[in-house]
């Protein structure tokens, strides 16, 4: 049986997954309208986090990793996919 706490984690992850693909695509669109290379940038930027929402759930959930582990492959992305969207705004 699942405790409280484990489902609303899950139900805010998949929210943020959710949000997380819809920003992407969103900013997808806003790039084949304006072509402009930031916007490439910041479509991949938003994309990598999103990827490592992703990750974090499936290798808990499926992988049976540790939550630590997970949360670093999870921390990885975010900062890789902030370090794409400030050279996009640095542009």
């Amino acid at each position: 049986m699942v405790d409280t706490a484990t489902a609303i984690l899950v139900l805010v992850r998949v929210l943020v997954l959710l949000l997380g693909v819809l920003i992407t695509y969103y900013s997808l669109q806003a790039y084949r309208r304006t072509g402009t290379p930031y916007m490439r940038n910041a479509t991949l930027g938003f994309g990598i986090i999103t990827v490592g929402v992703f990750l974090e759930g499936v290798l808990f959930e499926f992988a049976g990793l540790d939550l630590a582990v997970v949360h670093i492959v999870e921390s990885v992305a975010i900062g890789l996919g902030f370090l794409v969207l400030l050279h996009s705004l640095r542009q």
